[in-house]
């Protein structure tokens, strides 16, 4: 799945057909709802602001490895987040098991 906004670069032809050849499928925002892709974009504004921004990496991999970390021993396990009232998405998603 590749979720995009409706840019022209990501409407033309020539991006359409190599999703296409490489098989992705293809999802769009909404027309007119700028908020679609909020969540999304703050996350990658993290992780650009807080890991990809300060390495320089030489292999896919590399970058593959760590990002990987970088979501589930620091994003999820520790990095505390406003939008759940300053807690740890682990610790909130325990949370909300116990009172479901």
């Amino acid at each position: 799945m590749l979720h995009l906004d409706r840019g022209t670069q990501y409407t033309s032809s020539a991006y359409r057909n190599k999703v296409k050849e490489l098989r992705l499928v293809q999802s769009f925002s909404g027309k007119g709802n700028p908020y679609d892709n909020a969540c999304i974009e703050s996350f990658h504004s993290i992780l650009k602001k807080e890991e990809v921004n300060h390495k320089l990496y030489k292999f896919f991999k590399e970058v593959n490895l760590a990002i990987f970390e970088f979501i589930e021993a620091w994003y999820n396990r520790t990095r505390i987040h406003g939008s759940i009232d300053y807690m740890i998405p682990d610790e909130y998603e325990r949370q909300a098991k116990k009172s479901a």
